[in-house]
């Protein structure tokens, strides 16, 4: 089992940088991958980055692509979602995921889920 906390939320406008955090405890000797995912009210659910045990491969949605930066520190058990550039519409409540195995972009191959983190970007 692992445990995901979610830090760095908060309000900024249009233009402007957050970073996330996510602090993993619990069994993090195994591999896991770690991703980001975000949610509106009435959404599903929208895949944002995703990382591998490693940290030598990221995979970035579409809409954040060159924008957002997604790195881990092991050491630390640690995910970083740095946001850059930030628009409107990336105003969402921002939760951190981990799976043993391989990075994917899926919510649904995720068994572990963070509490969660508002991002509010004003215009």
């Amino acid at each position: 089992q692992v445990q995901l906390v979610e830090s760095g939320g908060g309000l900024v406008q249009a233009g402007g940088s957050l970073r996330l955090s996510c602090a993993a405890s619990g069994r993090t000797s195994s591999a896991y991958a770690m991703a980001w995912f975000r949610q509106t009210p009435g959404k599903e659910r929208d895949f944002v980055a995703t990382i591998t045990w490693s940290g030598g491969s990221t995979s970035y949605a579409d809409s954040v692509k060159g924008r957002f930066t997604l790195s881990r520190d092991n050491a630390k058990n640690t995910v970083y979602l740095q946001m850059n550039s930030l628009k409107p519409e990336d105003t969402a409540v921002y939760y951190c995921a981990a799976r043993y195995g391989s990075a994917l972009s899926q919510p649904g191959r995720y068994a572990y889920w963070g509490q969660g983190t508002q991002v509010t970007v004003s215009s």
